[in-house]
């Protein structure tokens, strides 16, 4: 009865850590290669914060399931301790490490991929705001250059015009 908890509860991690890791993936592409020309730092792709709130969800999701799964293997590490057959036990305990193993990898994957995550996410907001800057410069010193064109231009007419009438005196 235990082990079909067990891997029930395994199947359905296997399903969110999937749909997890495609979460998190399709931030990371989204933000990283598809911004075309028209897209501004201040319009959120695939709504940031709504994408956010999904991974907060997912999160406490998949850490409930990892902590159902390890009370479901501390109980059948209890089982086979409480045991009396031997012939058994050996074929217990190698489906116990089994359960444990994938328990492990299940929970390594899991704070891999909330890693990757929020380091992408952190690089993101750091270089929004560098965006941010960059576009606020530009657009700043757009105007300065026009008005330091227009006076280059004016200041080149004087020149003419001074030049002409040294050449007329």
């Amino acid at each position: 009865d235990l082990r079909k908890q067990a891997r029930q509860l395994e199947n359905e991690l296997d399903l969110k850590l999937v749909s997890f890791s495609k979460l998190c993936t399709s931030y990371s592409s989204t933000r990283d290669g598809r911004r075309d020309r028209y897209s501004s730092d201040t319009t959120p792709l695939l709504n940031g914060s709504s994408q956010d709130r999904m991974f907060e969800t997912m999160a406490v999701e998949i850490e409930q399931l990892l902590g159902k799964l390890t009370g479901i293997n501390d109980k059948m590490a209890e089982y086979t301790n409480s045991a009396g057959v031997p012939s058994l036990n050996a074929a217990l305990m190698h489906t116990l490490q089994r359960h444990r193993d994938i328990l492990q990898d299940y929970t390594h994957e899991f704070h891999k991929t909330k890693a990757n995550f929020l380091a992408i996410r952190e690089r993101e907001n750091l270089l929004g705001s560098v965006r941010k800057d960059i576009e606020s410069y530009k657009s700043g010193s757009g105007v300065n250059n026009r008005r330091t064109e227009l006076f280059l231009k004016e200041h080149e007419h004087l020149r003419n015009s001074d030049r002409l009438i040294e050449e007329t005196i």
